[in-house]
């Protein structure tokens, strides 16, 4: 039985605006049928504030704080809340929805990504789990993603260690998914707006048993290579494929620079909600 074989993107760290940028481009370039399903591994340079999709940032996001720290906002094509996006590994999955790989609903896409990520992680030997809440959490009402974890997402120890949005545009279905190596979560909250120091202070200190850098739990370093490598074999085995790397023509970055100066950089969007 022939195996399918899909695209491997594997990049170091790029601007937040061209990240943004090519994953929309992966999903309108497998729209077209130009290329098969992409996995994609990238990292941020200078780091990143990722707000999602449908996110309100005024009164939310402090936009001076996020410069002031060297950092740059970008919102995502994807859902969920804002994401800071420094020392870390970052993935993209695009992916028809008509694909008989492909549940009909997000959360049951979701927990199959998952599963992905977590047989990744087995081949590093780290233990990990699915989230799933007892019931339904009403949150804190903050805009920080790793502060609660919604269904299926990773977690060890209790802790939140892999963050993933996911979106369908067209047909298409785009998961982003943040993990970090470490986590500064003292500069994390220094990006967001609080009613006053009290509340930020409390959450800050609850926050420390909620979420973690994946690196600072298991105590030793891994070669991002080699986690890349753990991840894909992850997918592989899970959605039974071969990957093949992708290239990325002049041509296609040319598409991608012209859609980072004409969406992802421009200010009507990134503050649109």
């Amino acid at each position: 039985m022939r195996v399918e074989r899909w695209l491997l993107l594997d990049q170091e760290k790029l601007e937040p605006a061209i990240n943004m940028a090519i994953d929309e481009k992966l999903t309108d370039w497998h729209r077209a049928g130009q290329i098969p399903p992409v996995l994609r591994f990238y990292g941020w340079a200078p780091g990143g504030l990722s707000v999602g999709y449908f996110q309100r940032t005024q009164g939310k996001i402090d936009y001076e704080a996020v410069q002031k720290h060297g950092f740059e906002m970008v919102r995502r094509p994807t859902g969920g809340q804002a994401v800071l996006h420094d020392g870390e590994l970052t993935y993209s999955f695009v992916i028809s929805e008509e694909h008989e790989a492909i549940p009909k609903t997000i959360k049951a896409a979701h927990k199959l990504i998952s599963e992905a990520l977590l047989v990744g992680l087995a081949k590093l030997d780290i233990e990990a789990s699915f989230a799933i809440p007892e019931a339904k959490q009403t949150g804190s009402g903050t805009a920080i993603c790793f502060e609660e974890p919604s269904w299926y997402e990773i977690t060890m120890q209790d802790r939140k260690i892999i963050g993933s949005a996911q979106g369908r545009h067209q047909g298409i279905l785009l998961q982003h998914g943040s993990i970090p190596l470490h986590m500064n979560a003292t500069e994390l909250f220094d990006l967001f707006v609080f009613e006053n120091a009290r509340v930020k202070e409390r959450m800050l200190r609850a926050f420390g048993g909620k979420a973690s850098g994946i690196l600072d739990l298991i105590g030793r370093e891994i070669p991002l290579d080699e986690m890349k490598k753990a991840f894909q074999d992850g997918f592989a085995q899970v959605f039974d494929v071969a990957f093949e790397e992708l290239t990325l023509s002049d041509a296609q970055w040319d598409e991608i620079h012209a859609l980072a100066e004409n969406k992802f950089r421009q200010e009507s969007y990134l503050f649109s909600r």
